[in-house]
């Protein structure tokens, strides 16, 4: 023992295993049976809520998030529809799925924008690359107001809305 140092205690080798993988190892020993597992032993057994109290908290909660998703969405589209780029109010502002759900989009914030309701309509389930063929107004537009977008998106309408004014030209 050093001065102000404890020494670790010895390692004892396995008596029941002699060819452990790491010599000295406590870990592979023979199974004690009554013991109880170090990992519960910090566990704190809470009381549970009544199903229906949590199950409307739960809703509450979804709600607000919806509401402050839908918010923040209307703010980062500079309060505009991305498609047309006619100023909204929150009351009749969509959020619009740019990449769709039911073609594997998710509802991250950088695949929301803020849109309205005859634009949501109008794009439906289209991929962004097929609605701005198109339209290519919508793309210009978006290309614009949607600041908060995924790049690759973004990029995608610079494409899509190049070779809709090509080939009309």
């Amino acid at each position: 023992m050093r001065a102000g140092r404890l020494d670790p205690p010895p390692h004892q080798s396995h008596p029941a295993r002699a060819s452990c993988p790491v010599a000295g190892c406590r870990r592979f020993g023979p199974v004690r049976r009554g013991v109880m597992s170090h990992r519960s032993v910090h566990r704190i057994a809470l009381p549970r809520a009544a199903r229906g109290a949590s199950r409307h908290h739960r809703r509450v909660l979804a709600r607000q998030e919806k509401r402050h998703v839908k918010r923040s969405t209307f703010r980062d589209c500079g309060r505009r529809c991305v498609y047309c780029s006619t100023i909204l109010g929150l009351d009749i502002t969509t959020l619009d799925h740019v990449f769709p759900l039911s073609r594997g989009g998710t509802s991250a914030p950088g695949n929301l924008v803020a849109a309205c309701q005859q634009c949501n309509q109008l794009k439906g389930s289209l991929l962004p690359q097929e609605f701005f063929a198109r339209y290519p107004w919508a793309g210009a537009n978006f290309i614009r107001y949607a600041r908060v977008v995924h790049r690759t998106l973004k990029r995608g309408a610079r494409r899509a809305v190049s070779l809709a004014y090509a080939q009309a030209a």
